[in-house]
């Protein structure tokens, strides 16, 4: 499907964090313009994109009407091209959209630069509002602000049609068998979506198996619930386990403490590598959970994961999050803990973010949160969680994706935290002794990374290189590389086959004759002319990841 049209009358446009992310949000509006369909045109943007050149994109077409999806991730891009449009277009009508603008419109003034705001789910809603700005007997005045409501799920069109080919190849492409949460999370906006709404199984299914005649292999399930209507759940996994082939791969999130006997034995079937589940634990701290309403049976919780981690092939991802009212650092690393010996594969950790809408704010007194007044509103200290700790923990969350969640030392990891009494505290200080000694968290290469753990195990905590080195060599060589780092070389056993490696690499290595350490120094010598470089850069091109 291609949309050529030189010229169309209602143009939506997505600001995505990257490439690979299609908008899934756009395709459901777009979809559901009715005869206006044809008159539309879907263009998808990046947030790292100048706001000139979208807009320059964005009037080659001659819009009527741009309606903008708005997110904690692009609002700040919105804004300066809401700006540009309308002193260089007045006369185009700009229709905004989106959670980051469905509440607390009152305290974001740059809306009222736009002609109109839709709250909530907008498919119905966007479509009226174009009938009737592009109907020329129509000369009411349109109300600023627009209510979306919740659309009939029965009565909507299916925005999997609207899918390129090139999206299927190569893009994320994500699909809801549901709408809504049944849960009162207060720092998630989840927990306002209310009633939970299924879209009709069979007839969702009928669009899964066309997506799959497409050649679509992986699908990202946005439910927020995977597994709360358990016969939906059944089906749908009976559905992929029918059709399953190399290359499948599904992603659902799930509540962790809801695992019932016929879940578990369907989710056992998959293959390795073709189910990935989600899963946010955000606390284990029952007095955190009381306070932002958050109800989940941890016995159960571990109970589930303990039976997925042991008797699945699931990837298990699992989210924690940072800087929530009554958490202090040290129950944040008894959680992280308690969650780490329950052996996840990824165990991603968030700082809490001030959602617009939702009900966290209530404890801005209580318990004295403070958040960045710019998106994405990170809390920056709490009364039981310093500026400066909150700080540490985010380096932290960084540098454990370099090292756990990447894949790239699930052996050497464990020296790093996994012999220590408390886990978390020797990883935390690892994180400190990294930044303090690279004042980094982004642009760090595989190899310079390796040379830091080498140096940081051996030099700092005085471990045995011998062990150390046969174990970074091992993760090194399960990423399919065959050159060996140079901290290395003095320490491991080598196969002529290693060697051969070796010897095509230090042609090419100008730190060939130096020992572990004196290597290390020099790398760090060489790279400390580019690293005030870096962090102008990382300040200059600074963007929601």
């Amino acid at each position: 499907m291609s949309q050529e049209a030189a010229h169309s009358s209602i143009l939506l446009l997505g600001i995505n964090a990257k490439y690979i992310h299609a908008s899934f949000g756009l395709r459901c509006i777009q979809a559901n313009l009715g005869p206006l369909k044809a008159q539309s045109y879907l263009l998808e943007c990046e947030i790292n994109q100048r706001p000139a050149e979208i807009v320059e994109k964005l009037l080659d077409r001659q819009p009527k009407i741009i309606g903008i999806g708005v997110y904690i991730w692009n609002v700040d891009v919105v804004k300066s091209v809401v700006g540009i449009l309308k002193a260089v277009s007045p006369q185009t009508h700009i229709i905004l959209g989106g959670p980051e603008v469905s509440f607390e419109m009152d305290q974001q003034t740059w809306l009222k630069t736009a002609d109109h705001v839709i709250t909530g789910e907008g498919e119905v809603a966007f479509r009226d509002l174009c009938e009737r700005i592009l109907s020329p007997a129509n000369s009411e005045p349109f109300p600023w602000m627009i209510p979306g409501g919740l659309p009939d799920l029965g009565q909507l069109e299916w925005a999997y049609p609207l899918y390129l080919d090139e999206d299927l190849a190569q893009r994320v492409v994500y699909v809801e068998a549901s709408r809504g949460c049944p849960f009162t999370c207060e720092f998630c906006l989840s927990s306002l979506d209310t009633p939970v709404r299924g879209f009709d199984t069979n007839a969702f299914l009928d669009q899964m198996q066309l997506l799959l005649d497409r050649g679509l292999k992986h699908f990202k399930f946005v439910d927020r619930t995977f597994n709360l209507n358990l016969r939906t759940s059944q089906s749908i996994l009976d559905f992929f386990l029918e059709r399953m082939k190399p290359g499948l791969f599904l992603h659902f999130e799930m509540i962790p403490d809801r695992l019932p006997g016929a879940l578990r034995e369907r989710i056992a079937q998959f293959p390795a590598g073709s189910l990935q589940l989600e899963i946010g634990i955000q606390t284990l701290n029952p007095v955190v959970s009381d306070l932002i309403s958050r109800r989940q049976n941890v016995n159960k919780l571990c109970e589930n994961l303990h039976y997925l981690r042991t008797s699945t092939h699931a990837h298990l991802h699992v989210d924690l999050i940072a800087g929530l009212p009554g958490e202090n650092l040290m129950s944040f690393g008894k959680g992280f803990n308690q969650v780490l010996g329950l052996d996840p594969q990824e165990i991603q950790i968030g700082i809490l973010k001030r959602l617009r809408g939702t009900p966290i704010t209530r404890h801005d007194q209580t318990h004295g949160m403070i958040y960045d007044q710019e998106a994405p509103y990170e809390v920056l200290k709490t009364a039981d969680m310093t500026y400066m700790a909150l700080q540490r923990v985010k380096r932290l969350a960084r540098y454990w994706d370099l090292v756990a969640n990447s894949g790239n030392f699930t052996q050497t990891v464990r020296y790093l935290c996994h012999d220590r009494s408390n886990p978390f505290e020797a990883f935390l200080s690892f994180s400190d002794w990294l930044f303090q000694h690279t004042g980094q968290r982004h642009g760090m290469a595989l190899t310079r990374l390796l040379n830091h753990i080498w140096f940081y195990l051996t030099e700092v905590q005085g471990m045995n290189p011998a062990v150390i080195a046969d174990s970074l060599w091992a993760d090194y060589r399960a990423g399919g590389r065959s050159d060996i780092p140079i901290c290395l070389r003095d320490h491991i056993r080598i196969t002529k086959k290693d060697q051969s490696a070796a010897k095509g690499s230090d042609a090419k290595d100008p730190l060939k004759k130096a020992n572990q350490t004196k290597g290390y120094k020099v790398q760090e010598k060489d790279s400390s002319r580019l690293q005030a470089n870096r962090r102008q850069s990382r300040h200059d091109r600074k963007s929601h990841p």
